[in-house]
């Protein structure tokens, strides 16, 4: 038999969208049933009576909207607010879709970030013309029960905003982890660039010195053994330069497609779907970089062919899509200096998203997905912030430049 712990696991996995739909139903439902009729609120004391279809459909009016409450906040409570007005104004029979509205005032102090200031300005003023108007209707209740009633309003609006800065607070811990750790990490390869510098160059003077006393049959692979050598300095001196001058420098991300897309030599076709909106610097910094990898391929393995770069905004995640035509390249070899495609998997997967790259057609086709926050805590998955800072710190023995990059604003 499940635990109550299960199944609030379970729960916690469902869609916000389908939770909402679920609980508009279930209140919708238990509405029209009399026995319950007594639980929801009641205002102003006026003379009850049926009012019909008008009654049925302000009752509506306040179910319904919760199948939005997550996505649309503050025109859930604008409308399921007005429905209740109308109401209690009009005296109807009382039902406990009423409760529709503190969840509409929870889910709107909990959520709403665009009009979060504006938003308690407003329904203060809504709830006084209300109180006016029942008032006007022959009300006995005072102003002590209005301000009764007003302050159990504000109570479950200020419980959505302490989860909401709860939340804000989770965040800015992780971010801050990310960044202690991105700073620990700098400091350290600044130790090992004077490490790299004395190895490798010490190495490529030794032995050229000693190719002045070697037979002429031997310089070929003194020859390849320093360039070897010199390959092997550049390839760490650039990342670990890199590195250290990428403190406080603005990654580059989604917006900087475009300039990608128009570079000369290129014939780009960028493709936007879905409702724009902003994601995590980190999200869009390797969205930036799969693009940037897969068009500098097609530029040195199908020139002059065109590409086609699909960016897609999904409800609970970015698609990037990079589509050539040309000669099928494994993806396994393709960049250098760790930024491949192969890196590029890596980095996908700290995130908890999806990466392909292989042939498709007559070319090559890679694609990513990466999953909003709350996609990822439906499935179970860690934080991709924490995710991210586990695999650069504890798992790639290289980490190139952008892995360190500062984690972005939450969603």
């Amino acid at each position: 038999m499940p635990t109550p712990d299960r199944l609030r696991n379970r729960w916690a996995r469902v869609p916000p969208e389908i939770r909402d739909r679920a609980l508009a139903a279930s209140v919708t439902v238990a509405a029209f049933v009399p026995a319950l009729a007594m639980l929801g609120a009641q205002f102003g004391d006026l003379p009850r009576h049926d009012g019909g279809f008008a009654a049925v459909v302000l009752v509506l009016g306040q179910t319904l909207p919760l199948a939005g409450r997550s996505r649309w906040p503050a025109a859930t409570l604008a409308v399921i607010a007005t429905s209740f007005a109308a109401h209690e104004v009009l005296a109807y029979s009382p039902t406990i879709a009423s409760l529709a509205l503190y969840f509409a005032l929870y889910s709107a102090g909990a959520r709403e970030e665009r009009f979060r200031w504006v938003l308690p300005a407003a329904v203060t003023a809504g709830y006084v013309v209300f109180a006016v108007l029942v008032t006007w209707r022959g009300s006995p209740s005072g102003v002590p029960i209005y301000l009764v009633y007003y302050g159990v309003l504000a109570l479950f609006w200020l419980l959505g905003t302490v989860v909401r800065q709860r939340r804000w607070q989770e965040v800015q811990r992780r971010r801050l982890t990310a960044r202690a750790a991105a700073a620990e990490e700098r400091a350290r390869l600044a130790r090992e660039l004077h490490d790299v510098v004395t190895h490798h160059v010490t190495a490529m003077v030794v032995q050229a010195d000693a190719a002045r006393y070697l037979p002429p049959e031997r310089f070929p692979a003194v020859l390849a053994t320093i360039t070897g050598s010199g390959r092997d300095a550049l390839t760490e001196l650039r990342f670990l330069l890199g590195v250290l001058e990428a403190t406080g420098a603005r990654t580059p991300g989604l917006d900087a497609l475009r300039g990608l897309a128009e570079q000369p030599g290129r014939v780009v076709e960028l493709v936007e779907s879905g409702e724009r909106r902003a994601w995590p610097a980190d999200t869009e910094l390797t969205a930036y970089r799969i693009v940037q990898e897969a068009l500098t391929n097609a530029a040195k393995y199908a020139a002059g062919r065109p590409a086609t770069v699909r960016v897609g905004h999904g409800v609970d995640h970015l698609e990037i899509e990079v589509t050539t035509r040309g000669p099928a390249t494994d993806a396994g070899v393709l960049g250098s200096g760790g930024r491949g495609l192969a890196g590029l998997r890596e980095r996908v997967d700290a995130l908890g998203g999806r990466f392909t790259a292989g042939p498709s057609g007559d070319g090559f086709r890679v694609s990513a997905a990466f999953p909003t926050a709350e996609a990822l805590q439906r499935r179970g998955n860690a934080d991709p912030v924490d995710r991210g800072v586990g695999v650069l710190v504890a798992r790639r023995t290289k980490p190139h430049p952008d892995d360190v990059a500062e984690a972005g604003p939450p969603d």
